[in-house]
């Protein structure tokens, strides 16, 4: 798998990551599932596997640190992980630096391994001062627990201010990676502010849930499959937004273009969201190897620039006053 410089730095990664959201759950993703998923992975050349200290409330972390060594050897694996949220129904993300600091510490014990590749701030905190927030990744580093910092939710001034506070003081403060954000044909928002800010200072864009949550794939045209996140309790309200008329136009014109193409609608749509402008890997969640190896099979897949087109034409984003660029308009 090709590989990609996440932003302006050193850091090589895949140019698609491995998701862990769903790993951990009883009724999701158990320990043999999540080792086929490492394995297949693994072997196809990928090295960016993205975990979060929530994620099932800290269970995918653990079972991605019992898996590293005994399957794939740690040297292979960028690991990146997230802390930051926290389950406080009067505060939803915790951006102290004695917080994050304790939430690294906890995920380098789960994770069985004394640095991550990648750490990330999972959400921007209102309550807390920016630059203490921005101070934990600079320890985070300076102290080797981590070799790379990000930020992931931030809003476009959010991700400005800080990645631009980290380029005030170089080689004191560390320069952000990367930004982890949703994006995908059925939700380009990063397009109005995140992304040219990205682009403009040098950040990385860390693509979620790059398939509109598995609704791009096509599975879901006709009904909601029974063995499908649409169809559990606790991902329909994760899947429900994109399935109203709007993103069924979007789904249609994929599943034409894939038609003519002769490959997947789920090729079509990430090879679309792999090869935008300041992309280095969408990241793909699975729930079995033969969905992560449909997924991978887009690595020799490079859209026409006239598919590209209208793909852009049937989803692009309103921009109305004062989004960027907004003097043409």
């Amino acid at each position: 798998m090709e590989q990609r410089h996440l932003g302006r730095t050193g850091l090589r990664v895949s140019r698609i990551g491995l998701g862990t959201l769903t790993w951990g759950h009883s009724d999701e993703l158990g320990e043999n599932d999540a080792a086929d998923l490492l394995k297949v992975f693994w072997q196809a050349g990928g090295t960016l596997v993205d975990t979060a200290d929530v994620y099932g409330d800290g269970e995918a972390e653990y079972l991605l640190g019992r898996l590293v060594e005994r399957l794939v050897p740690r040297r292979d694996l960028v690991i990146a992980t997230k802390a930051g949220s926290v389950p406080d129904p009067f505060r939803r993300f915790d951006g102290s630096r004695g917080h994050l600091l304790s939430a690294l510490d906890a995920s380098l014990a789960r994770l069985g391994t004394d640095h991550v590749d990648l750490w990330q701030v999972h959400a921007f905190d209102p309550d807390t001062p920016l630059e203490e927030t921005l101070q934990a990744l600079d320890i985070a580093v300076s102290s080797g627990r981590a070799r790379y910092a990000g930020i992931s939710n931030f809003s476009g001034w959010q991700l400005a201010k800080a990645a631009t506070w980290q380029l005030a003081a170089p080689g004191t403060r560390t320069r952000l990676a990367s930004t982890q954000m949703e994006y995908s044909l059925l939700q380009r928002g990063v397009e109005r502010e995140v992304l040219p800010a990205a682009l403009d200072l040098g950040v990385g864009l860390l693509p979620s849930s790059p398939l509109g949550r598995g609704v791009l794939t096509g599975k879901y045209r006709n009904a909601t499959p029974a063995d499908s996140r649409g169809a559990s309790e606790q991902f329909a309200p994760f899947v429900e937004p994109y399935l109203d008329d709007a993103a069924s136009r979007v789904v249609d014109a994929v599943a034409i273009a894939a038609d003519g193409l002769a490959v997947t609608p789920l090729q079509v749509a990430l090879a679309w969201v792999r090869d935008r402008p300041g992309v280095a890997a969408p990241i793909v969640g699975a729930r079995n190897a033969q969905q992560l190896t449909a997924a991978l099979s887009v690595e020799t897949l490079s859209l026409p620039d006239e598919i590209c087109r209208a793909l852009d034409d049937v989803s692009a984003p309103v921009h109305r006053y004062p989004d960027q660029d907004w003097s043409t308009l």
